[in-house]
This record gives C-alpha cells, sequence and structure tokens, in this order.
C-alpha cells in the first residue's frame, strides 16, 4: 500500500534512547535530507538530533526500504559515508528532459534587455541597471546569473564597494563573438535626431480645453 511504511514508522509508539518518538525522528531525517545538497553523515544527524548515530542510521534504512518497496520517483541512498536523495535511475530520462528543456527555454524581453545592457555597460553595478531600466532587476539578474550570462566581475571602488556586473565566457560563447569588442555598435540602433524629433512632435498632447489655434496666440497682457 501506498505510504502504508511511513504511516507506520511515523505513527509507532517506540521511543529513541532519549525517549523521543522515533516518529518525530523520521520526520527530522526527511526534512534535514530534503534542504542538504550533500550527504549527511548519521554522525551529524545524531549531533542535530541528540540521538545515538546508530538508531538514526537504523530509522534512514527503514525509510529507504519503504522508498523503495513504494516504488517512488526518488530514492534515500547511502554515499560517501552518508544518507542523500536522489532521482531513482528509472526516471533518469525524465528528469533529464526536464533539464533540458529549461536550459532551451527562451529568454524574457526584461532579460534580454538587462542582459544587453550589461553586455554594453559593463562593469555596471544593480543601481545602474535600475536607473536605466526603471525597475527592480535583482529577479532577471538571478535569472541570467542562473544561465550563466553575467556575474559579478569586481566591485565599485566608491562608498559601500557595490558589485558590479558583467558578461561571461558563456555570454560570447553563445553568441559567437571572440570578445566583447565585436559587439555590435549601438550607434546602428540609436534613432538619429530627426526621427526622435518626430516623435517628440507626434507626442505632444494638446489638452482637451485648447484648440490648436490657441498656442498661436499672444500670451495675455494686463
Amino acid at each position: 500500500m501506498e505510504n502504508q511504511e511511513i504511516e507506520q514508522l511515523q505513527t509507532s509508539e517506540p521511543e529513541s534512547a532519549a525517549g523521543v518518538p522515533e516518529a518525530d525522528l523520521v520526520r527530522a531525517i526527511e526534512a534535514i535530507l530534503m534542504a542538504a545538497t550533500e550527504p549527511v553523515e548519521p554522525a551529524l544527524l545524531a549531533q542535530l538530533l541528540e540521538q545515538p548515530a546508530a538508531t538514526l542510521n537504523r530509522l534512514c534504512q527503514r525509510l529507504a526500504t519503504s522508498y523503495e518497496e513504494e516504488q517512488r520517483g526518488f530514492q534515500m541512498v547511502r554515499v560517501a559515508g552518508g544518507w542523500r536523495y536522489q532521482t531513482h535511475p528509472d526516471m533518469v530520462a525524465q528528469v533529464e528532459r526536464f533539464v533540458l528543456d529549461g536550459q532551451r527555454a527562451r529568454l524574457s524581453g526584461a532579460a534580454l534587455e538587462t542582459l544587453a545592457i550589461v553586455a554594453y555597460k559593463q562593469p555596471i553595478s544593480r543601481a545602474q541597471i535600475a536607473s536605466i531600466r526603471g525597475v527592480d532587476p535583482d529577479g532577471v539578474l538571478r535569472t541570467l546569473q542562473s544561465r550563466g550570462y553575467v556575474d559579478h566581475i569586481a566591485r565599485d571602488p566608491g562608498p559601500g564597494q557595490a558589485a558590479l556586473w558583467g558578461t561571461t565566457v558563456r555570454f560570447l560563447e553563445k553568441l559567437g563573438l571572440d570578445s566583447l569588442a565585436d559587439l555590435p555598435p549601438l550607434a546602428g540602433f540609436v534613432p538619429g535626431a530627426d526621427v526622435v524629433e518626430a516623435l517628440e512632435h507626434g507626442l505632444r498632447v494638446v489638452p482637451v480645453f485648447e484648440t490648436p489655434a490657441d498656442h498661436d496666440r499672444p500670451p495675455a497682457t494686463a
């Protein structure tokens, strides 16, 4: 039955040598291993939970067996002297597809805009990026950093020594560039003065209580 073994572990009455219900120890072990990034040795579990290492190792073995009997998508295994959770070998293909699809996911417009700012203005601080974009860039910067496109490359020598962002070698590889000098010049993407003037003229709005002719009248004199 699904979850039967774990329910038995978590609802059983036996207590440890220190009088702590084993069900509580099982939940604690699961929580610790879920948060751990490396195998957790029984000695460390003993230190954290203030229980004998042998008792905790026994509970780990029982948990591992129960997960396997339930045919879960993950395993609890003994690796390098410690316990950890890992994907079940039967699910490797599905996990690989998930990871690869995530890597191929397209960057959002905000991410591309931020990446362009970093590429052309580096080294640049978070505050400078926020000033240019007008929004908090932290989330987008984390995404770009997790993709390996940007990273901290220096610190501002001024007060506070803010971290300065820049692009990475992976960024160059993705764009097929040998160096940042190969980035296309910005001049080709910046509209000329005549275009800017036309846009400004087109965006001028006459208040509803005025008429176009009002703008041609001389100001009233007292």
